[in-house]
């Protein structure tokens, strides 16, 4: 296989030269590294480099997993990987080396990938922009003024240069679904505990955080969810079962969905004209495959719901930041936490026993809401983001207040978090652009544990408006 080759395959399409012995595992592994190398420069996606642990694995005995020999990264939060640091995209965890992998890290590898390095996070994922004091900003390959979204950033940055074909993500308030639209990936925040968070995971933030994979292509996103999402043994909390492997249900007509599709926003302020313009033409693709299309907002009291999800999730980020307290042996030092860090941790350390216990109950009453609008509708549409991809340093974390930064964020992603809080299934699709060439993304949401409708569905679309030939200006 000619190198130049390489970064037109998805996933599964290596594998499969693997299998038929038209290239090595080895030989992937050096084309991952020189597209690194060549590309980094400019995109800051990899922020550590396993090169010689990377070697070593291609040329040894592989699992023969859908995806062997294939380079992978691993992004660089709450992801153990043997030997590895780990820094959480912060000054303050700098010099944390983690002893042994995580239990999806060993699901990765089961899965037959070569990881090879980490990917550019912000400050322990706070924001939707990978922009950090620590590791700098990761940028976008399709105009590297731009953000890669966050906090998945480098991950989707390098999958969408054609570095790797998949890359893993996390996803705790949209950070697999913001950095996929900013790139033009599909992203699939998966049903909470589909993806087993392990021993190593501590419940992520209470169930609103799940790990999976930003790729090119549908199927890979199903055949790496096949191979990564089975049940824990113990878990207390394991998502419904599927009923046949994702990578059958992609072969599966949809049938005729009902579909509801919406703008509103949480706090009514209208999404830009291009997104709105975009969110319209993919409700009319889709009734145009036969679904039926309604337009119907979820009707859910957004401010009532991110009020009652705060007081539980600053207590889950100081709990958090207490582990890594004990880890690096110290309290973090003024300028080794960025200004939002310092007044999250600040407000989690204020919480009582009964405000946390008050902020579950009330979230969890507040779920039921938007739990019921999915009694009569299949899936919901929207947009990822309210505004074209925004400009790297619209949203600044290191240097802007945190009540701006939040601001800035509520303007540019209101879409995504309601999800995390009732666990569901929430993928982007790459189905549009803007008149700058900007990606930009489509969410579809549907019922809870329901990947199979959102994996027939996106295979749908990546049949009738296929995305997989546009390419940005860092690729390949």
């Amino acid at each position: 296989m000619e190198m130049p080759d390489y970064a037109t395959y998805d996933g599964l399409g290596l594998a499969e030269l693997v299998r038929k012995r038209a290239v090595t595992p080895a030989e992937l592994v050096e084309a991952a590294i020189e597209r690194i190398e060549r590309h980094n420069p400019t995109l800051n996606a990899v922020v550590y480099k396993g090169y010689d642990d990377a070697r070593a694995r291609a040329r040894g005995e592989l699992p023969d997993g859908p995806f062997r020999g294939v380079p992978f990264l691993i992004k660089d939060l709450g992801m153990p990987v043997s030997g590895w640091p780990r820094s959480h995209g912060s000054k303050f965890a700098r010099g944390v080396v983690d002893s042994e992998d995580g239990g999806l890290t060993r699901r990765y590898r089961q899965a037959g990938v070569v990881p090879l390095g980490k990917t550019n996070t912000p400050e322990y994922g706070i924001t939707g922009t990978t922009e950090s004091a620590a590791l700098g900003p990761c940028r976008n390959p399709w105009n590297p003024n731009h953000i890669a979204g966050g906090s998945s950033g480098g991950a989707a940055s390098a999958v969408a240069a054609g570095i790797v074909p998949l890359a893993h993500a996390s996803d705790g308030l949209g950070s697999i679904r913001i950095p996929a639209a900013c790139c033009g990936l599909v992203g699939l925040k998966v049903t909470r505990d589909r993806n087993p968070n392990m021993p190593d995971g501590f419940d992520y933030a209470l169930g609103n955080v799940v790990d999976h994979v930003v790729t090119r292509t549908v199927r890979d996103s199903a055949a790496m969810l096949d191979a990564t999402g089975y049940p824990e043994p113990g878990s207390p909390y394991p998502a419904p079962p599927k009923d046949r492997p994702y990578v059958e249900e992609i072969a599966k007509s949809p049938g005729r969905l009902r579909i509801a599709w919406s703008s509103e926003t949480p706090s009514g302020r209208p999404v830009e004209p291009e997104i709105q313009a975009a969110l319209e033409r993919t409700a009319a693709l889709l009734k145009g495959l036969g679904h039926e299309v309604i337009e119907k907002g979820l009707g859910i009291d957004y401010r009532a719901l991110f009020a009652s999800r705060g007081p539980a999730a600053a207590a889950n980020f100081a709990a958090g930041m207490a582990r890594l307290i004990d880890l690096v042996g110290r309290e973090p030092e003024e300028g080794e936490l960025e200004p939002l860090t310092w007044a999250t941790l600040k407000a989690g350390r204020r919480q009582t026993g009964a405000d946390v216990m008050r902020s579950l109950q009330e979230t969890r009453m507040l779920n039921r809401r938007t739990l019921a609008f999915f009694e009569d509708i299949d899936v919901y549409l929207s947009p990822v983001l309210g505004t074209p991809v925004p400009e790297i340093g619209f949203i600044d974390p290191v240097n802007l207040e945190p009540r701006e930064v939040n601001r800035r964020q509520g303007r540019a992603f209101p879409f995504t978090p309601p999800f995390n809080f009732s666990g569901q299934p929430s993928l982007s699709l790459p189905l549009e652009t803007d008149a700058d060439g900007l990606p930009i993304g489509m969410m579809f949401t549907a019922r809870y544990a329901d990947e199979a409708t959102l994996f027939r569905l996106a295979a749908q679309l990546e049949k009738e408006a296929p995305w997989k030939d546009r390419r940005p200006k860092v690729w390949g």
